[in-house]
C-alpha cells in the first residue's frame, strides 16, 4: 500500500494543488479498494489511478468553490530529491500549478494525463469515462487559457545560474538597489502571496517591475530584515527559504525566463499550513 501511495501522489497532487487534499483522496481510494472486492479487480494498479484521479476531480471541484474572491497559491513540495523520488519526479512546476488554477477540474486532468505523464486521448477518455473527441476538445480548451495567460514555463534544475541570480536580488534588496533590483527582473514580472486564514499579507498581489521592485524592499525592510534564509528547490523552481531561529516563516518561489534569465513570477507562501509539507516548518 506504501507503494501504491507513491504512485498515486503525483496524480493527486498535480489535480489538487495541495498535499494534504491529495493524501486525502488517495486514502478515501485505498480505504474503498480495502474494503470492497479488491480479488475480483484485474489491474489494481490502473484500478487505483483511475480512481484517484476521479476522486481529485471531485474534491478540486468542491474546494475551487471555497477559493474564489481571494488569493490562492498551491501548497509548495520541495523537490531537492526529484532524481532519486518519482514521486517528486512527476510533480509538475510550481508555475504551471499557478497557470493550470484557471482550468477547469476536468480540463486540468486531461492536460496532466496528456502532457505531465503521456497518456494517449483513448487511455484519457477510459481513465475519465468520457470519448476522445471530448477530450481532445478538453485539451484544446485548457492549452488556449493557458496560452491566453502568456506566462512562460521555466525549465526545471536551473544550477548555473540560479544562485547568482538570487544571490544578485537579495543583495539588491538589502542595499535598497531599486536599479540593480529591476535588472534582474522582467518588466512584467508578477507577484503573488498567499497567507491563508492565519497570516495577513501587506499585498495579494503586484505586477510591474517598478512596483514588484518597491515592494520587495518595503517589505523586507519593514517585517523580515533579521531573517536568515537558504537556497532550496520547490516544485522543480529555485527558491528562497526565510527563517527566524529554526522556524521557517515563509519561502519564495521564482519563476525564471529561460530565455532571458529574469524573474518573471515570484511566489511568497506564508501559510503555516501549507508550509508544514517543507520540512515540517524547520531546518
Amino acid at each position: 500500500m506504501e507503494n501504491y501511495q507513491h504512485i498515486l501522489f503525483p496524480y493527486a497532487y498535480n489535480i489538487l494543488g495541495t498535499t494534504e487534499d491529495a493524501k486525502d483522496a488517495i486514502q478515501d481510494v485505498l480505504y474503498k479498494y480495502l474494503a470492497g472486492g479488491k480479488e475480483e479487480i484485474a489491474d489494481p494498479k490502473n484500478y487505483l489511478i483511475r480512481s484517484v484521479i476521479n476522486q481529485s476531480i471531485t474534491i478540486k471541484n468542491k474546494r475551487k468553490k471555497l477559493q474564489l474572491g481571494d488569493m490562492w497559491l498551491p501548497e509548495p513540495v520541495a523537490t531537492e530529491e526529484a532524481d532519486t523520488n518519482i514521486k517528486l519526479n512527476e510533480i509538475v512546476s510550481y508555475s504551471l500549478l499557478i497557470l493550470l488554477e484557471q482550468l477547469n477540474a476536468k480540463e486540468r486532468a486531461v492536460f496532466i494525463l496528456k502532457e505531465a505523464f503521456a497518456y494517449s486521448h483513448e487511455e484519457i477518455a477510459d481513465t475519465l469515462a468520457i470519448s476522445v473527441e471530448h477530450s481532445r476538445k478538453l485539451l484544446s480548451r485548457a492549452k488556449q487559457k493557458i496560452d491566453q495567460a502568456h506566462a512562460p514555463v521555466p525549465a526545471p534544475r536551473q544550477e548555473t545560474i540560479t544562485p547568482a541570480i538570487l544571490e544578485k536580488f537579495m543583495q539588491a534588496i538589502r542595499s535598497r538597489d531599486t536599479k540593480t533590483l529591476e535588472s534582474v527582473l522582467t518588466e512584467d514580472i508578477a507577484f503573488y502571496a498567499d497567507g491563508g486564514s492565519a497570516i495577513k499579507v501587506f499585498a495579494k498581489q503586484c505586477r510591474g517591475m517598478q512596483e514588484v521592485a518597491d515592494l520587495l524592499i518595503f517589505v523586507f525592510h519593514r517585517f523580515d530584515n533579521g531573517y536568515t534564509y537558504t537556497i532550496g528547490e520547490i516544485n522543480h523552481q529555485p527558491a528562497l527559504l526565510f527563517y527566524d531561529g529554526d522556524v521557517l516563516k515563509y519561502c519564495q518561489i521564482f519563476g525564471i525566463d529561460p530565455q532571458t534569465n529574469k524573474i518573471f513570477q515570484i511566489s511568497n507562501m506564508l501559510d503555516p499550513e501549507k508550509l508544514r509539507s517543507i520540512g515540517n516548518g524547520s531546518k
